[in-house]
């Protein structure tokens, strides 16, 4: 399908361009949304079927860049921030400007994210966050245990725990039941901006992207000192992780990239969509898991259809089971505290788990050639990462 050009519709000052920097969907109704450089909030319907989209409305919150959106999950209002430091809620129907929290942030709000009805978190380029209760004129929290820039949030429901990634470097988990401006944890510093964050395998583990193109995997039986695994390949930053499936994830990438992998087992399944050399800000999946929105900074917001991605998939059980039998035989091991490697060691939130990390590290990768997928094999790691994308 055509790729949603985005036209200037305001007077703007020379060299001002009208990138996008954030998309969000509708939870229950086929509407897209995006924030520009200039300030605006643009929405556009879309079609279910074959994704052609028509203008719904734009307005201009702010004069200054709209970074971050974040949707309600009752899907009425959207809400906005940006460099202003502003905290915007618009209505999803007209984008009517219903609360305009001023100065809400001192410095430019880079996050927003909606973890219930009653509960919006703000990040911002000083790593601070704060919670909002849209009942509520004042902020209810605020956390300061990171020193940089707020990248994602993603959240747990079935322990109430929103987690933060950072540029400096950590992790962290704020339970939101706590009336204590503490989080419950923060993770050892894992010497790389983190960069984005999202839930696999049913939200029993975490994978992150960092600044060097590595992707880390947290798994939270063992608690959120440190990642388990890790699978470097990508040649430029992680900016931005969508869950395709509970197994397979697409990435975005700051070479322009739209990569597809599978998660325990590792492998690389293909590019989806590019953005030529523009890095990609963020992707999102729409409520039906078939349209995947792009932002870059070529001036389009580009819907990759993904329903069609995984026909082929026959030969995926067997590794799903496998992968199965390896998680509970880990989970086995886990309950053994005193035996082997583990040394009595607790898995505990702030546990340093280095041997489990070696345990998991060898993995099975696949590049994508012009014939198909070729098996990379396990040996020559270092020869195998940088030629892991070699024909992309």
């Amino acid at each position: 399908m055509p790729d949603i050009k985005l036209r200037n519709q305001v007077r703007l000052p020379i060299a001002m361009t009208n990138e996008p920097f954030d998309l969000a969907f509708h939870p229950n109704e086929s509407v897209i949304f995006s924030s520009l450089l200039t300030g605006e909030v643009k929405a556009w319907r879309y079609d279910d079927e074959n994704g052609s989209t028509s203008s719904s409305w734009s307005v201009r919150p702010s004069k200054r860049t709209a970074r971050a959106l974040a949707v309600e999950e009752s899907g009425k209002h959207i809400w906005m921030g940006g460099k202003s430091g502003t905290l915007f809620q618009l209505t999803t129907e007209m984008g009517t400007i219903v609360r305009e929290q001023e100065k809400a942030h001192d410095v430019p709000i880079n996050r927003v994210f909606c973890v219930n009805e009653n509960l919006i978190a703000s990040g911002d380029d000083d790593g601070i966050i704060k919670l909002w209760d849209p009942r509520k004129q004042d902020v209810i929290r605020e956390y300061n245990q990171h020193f940089d820039y707020i990248s994602d949030f993603t959240y747990f429901e079935d322990k109430r725990q929103l987690v933060s990634t950072s540029g400096d470097g950590h992790l962290s988990v704020i339970d939101i039941r706590s009336n204590k401006a503490q989080p419950l944890t923060v993770s050892a510093d894992q010497e790389d901006e983190l960069l984005s964050i999202v839930q696999i395998k049913g939200g029993q583990k975490a994978i992150v992207g960092s600044g060097l193109g590595i992707l880390s995997i947290w798994n939270r039986k063992l608690g959120w000192g440190d990642s388990v695994d890790r699978i470097p390949g990508h040649p430029a930053s992680i900016d931005a992780i969508v869950a395709l499936t509970p197994d397979i994830i697409a990435t975005g990438s700051e070479d322009g990239m739209i990569r597809v992998l599978q998660v325990l087992p590792h492998k690389f399944l293909g590019v989806i969509a590019s953005h030529e050399e523009y890095p990609i800000e963020r992707i999102k999946l729409d409520r039906n898991s078939r349209w995947l929105g792009s932002v870059s900074h070529d001036e389009c917001l580009k819907l990759t259809d993904v329903s069609d991605l995984f026909e082929d998939s026959d030969g995926e059980g067997e590794d799903e089971e496998e992968d199965e039998d390896e998680e509970m035989e880990q989970d086995e091991d886990d309950d053994g505290k005193q035996e082997e490697q583990e040394g009595g060691e607790e898995a505990d939130s702030d546990s340093d788990e280095e041997m489990e990390v070696e345990q998991e590290k060898p993995k099975k990768k696949k590049k994508k050639g012009k014939g198909g997928l070729g098996d990379l094999g396990r040996g020559g790691a270092e020869q195998e990462n940088a030629d892991f994308f070699a024909d992309l």
